[in-house]
């Protein structure tokens, strides 16, 4: 399945991605941060084996042990036969191993990996006899087009979470994959941002931490960030007592960090060393780029799940959550004490500004409901210290611009064309694609397609493009609709005031429909019921 999706502008790529070369400071930074969770890792594996040990003592009778003696005996018989080999002390070695813990007791996380010898060429590696047309046609396939867009696909399957760099070549209709990244998590949400100037994807997770990853770096290791990535010499003596270890306690919420999965994170395009995250520990944080570490400022205007956060790229200091406590909130990140607040029939799914006019916003939701609100009208309330609501909100279901009855189930994919004013595409769990026009706060339906990607979890408009879309869900593929020549799109919006030129070398018409199959990933009915706690089955979705 594919829970969410992001665009790369074009000319935001470098052109030929370079490969991870890490140096003697890389690895000790990165050894450092992943030390406590590598020694917790091998504290729970040797405790679980001991608790094994214990069953497995616990269940065999003397007999049992009597009988293997022999058996033991006669592998000591020919013993002698295998000593030429020196297998005993196969992996010991001369030098000192770096594989055990260091003075401060952490486990190195590349004890096997310094040694071994890379180069940045196969020129450069004597062992590898290589013409110059081979390696000329390596670098063809990696180089990235200015022309060419990225998108950005945070995939599962088998367990394995990964993310999927594709290339768009909107002039060929063609879509690839042209690298992709492992995660240590299920992916949640994905936000792409070029601060400092560059090329970066940041990751949401059923972790607590926001991995921010190098887009023009290939075979990465280690994230280039992490916020909320606490240094192991703040980590209490207490928590490290504690069986599981600091990473594995009673969640308990703080200012500092999230202690629950990141569900939503926004960049913020005007401050662009900002970034917005909202978590199932019921808070929003606000992060500062340049001191990653801990977040800058922590709000709770929601009672539940933190679902979606939007900036407002004309107000950049407004900040728009949605929660699963049935509300959307509105406030000024520098004075978070006055929120602006909306009652919902059912938790939130998604959450958009729009993007021609300052003062709209859109909210989709569980029950299938799309809703259009003014900004300036929602109901005030107010927090004392400690940032806890002072206002019952068990009030009635606040009034919208228009209500939409979208789907028949969940809107759990919803986007706005950045150009084309009033063109909202939604997606749902009944796995339709809707094509609507809300020209004047009066919705219309013009298209509704099932485009065979399962149920819907994320769409996303091209921000070079007014009328390209890109969609997946739990099929695991990712789909790229041009919407251009489509003849009810053409009647509803004026086509020719966005007209997309794109230089084609074929003369055959542009594909409606541009895919790329996944390697026979069977549908997962059930994965929008993935829970983000065993008990909290009933109220979670992806």
């Amino acid at each position: 399945m594919i829970s969410s999706l992001a665009w790369v502008r074009k000319g935001a790529a470098q052109e030929v991605p370079a490969r991870v070369k890490l140096t003697d400071e890389d690895f000790s930074r990165i050894s450092a941060q992943m030390g406590d969770q590598l020694k917790l890792a091998k504290d729970d594996l040797a405790a679980m084996q001991d608790d094994d040990d214990v069953d497995h003592d616990a269940t065999h009778s003397d007999t049992d042990m009597e009988a293997a003696v022999p058996e033991q005996a006669e592998i000591t018989e020919t013993g002698n036969e295998l000593d030429i080999y020196k297998l005993d002390t196969y992996d010991d070695d001369e030098e000192a191993d770096s594989d055990g813990p260091d003075e401060d007791g952490r486990i190195s996380l590349f004890s096997k990996v310094r040694g071994l010898a890379y180069h940045n060429s196969n020129k450069e590696d004597p062992y590898i006899e290589l013409g110059d047309s081979d390696e000329d046609d390596e670098l063809d396939e990696m180089r990235i087009s200015p022309t060419d867009n990225l998108i950005l696909a945070a995939k599962t399957e088998d367990d394995i979470s990964h993310i999927e760099v594709y290339v768009y070549e909107e002039s060929e209709d063609n879509l690839f994959v042209h690298h992709d990244i492992l995660l240590p998590s299920f992916p949640l949400c994905l936000e792409w941002l070029d601060f400092p100037s560059g090329n970066y994807i940041a990751v949401g997770t059923f972790e607590p931490q926001v991995e921010i990853w190098n887009l023009d770096t290939i075979d990465s290791l280690f994230p280039d960030v992490i916020l909320g990535a606490l240094p192991s010499s703040q980590t209490s003596a207490a928590d490290k007592k504690k069986k599981g270890g600091p990473l594995r306690t009673a969640k308990r919420s703080n200012a500092e960090t999230h202690v629950d999965a990141v569900m939503a994170i926004s960049w913020n395009t005007v401050q662009r060393n900002l970034i917005a995250t909202g978590s199932a520990d019921a808070t929003v944080k606000l992060w500062d780029l340049n001191r990653p570490e801990t977040a800058t400022a922590n709000y709770t205007p929601h009672r539940n799940k933190v679902q979606a956060v939007r900036w407002n790229k004309f107000e950049p200091a407004v900040l728009l959550t949605g929660g699963y406590d049935k509300r959307v909130c509105a406030f000024d990140s520098r004075a978070p004490d006055t929120v602006a607040m909306w009652k919902l029939s059912a938790d939130v799914e998604c959450l958009l500004w729009d993007p021609m006019h300052s003062e709209r916003f859109f909210v989709s939701t569980e029950d299938g409901l799309v809703k259009a609100f003014d900004v300036r009208l929602g109901t005030t309330i107010t927090h004392t210290a400690g940032n806890k609501s002072t206002k019952n909100v068990n009030e009635p279901v606040s009034d919208s611009l228009f209500t939409l009855h979208a789907h028949d189930s969940a809107v759990s994919a919803m986007d706005l064309s950045p150009f084309a004013d009033g063109l909202l595409v939604t997606g749902s769990g009944d796995k339709n694609v809707k094509v609507w026009s809300i020209k004047e706060n009066q919705p219309i339906c013009i298209l509704s397609r099932d485009i065979e990607v399962g149920k819907v979890f994320s769409a996303n408009f091209s921000p070079d493009a007014p009328y390209t879309i890109s969609l997946a869900g739990s099929k695991g593929k990712v789909i790229v609709w041009n919407l251009e020549d489509n003849a009810n799109v053409r009647r509803a919006f004026p086509i020719r005031q966005h007209r997309q030129t794109v230089p084609t070398q074929s003369k055959e018409p542009r594909k409606e429909l541009v895919a790329m199959e996944p390697d026979d990933e069977p549908e997962d009915d059930d994965a929008d019921d993935v829970p983000l706690d065993d008990e909290d089955e009933d109220e979670d979705h992806v």
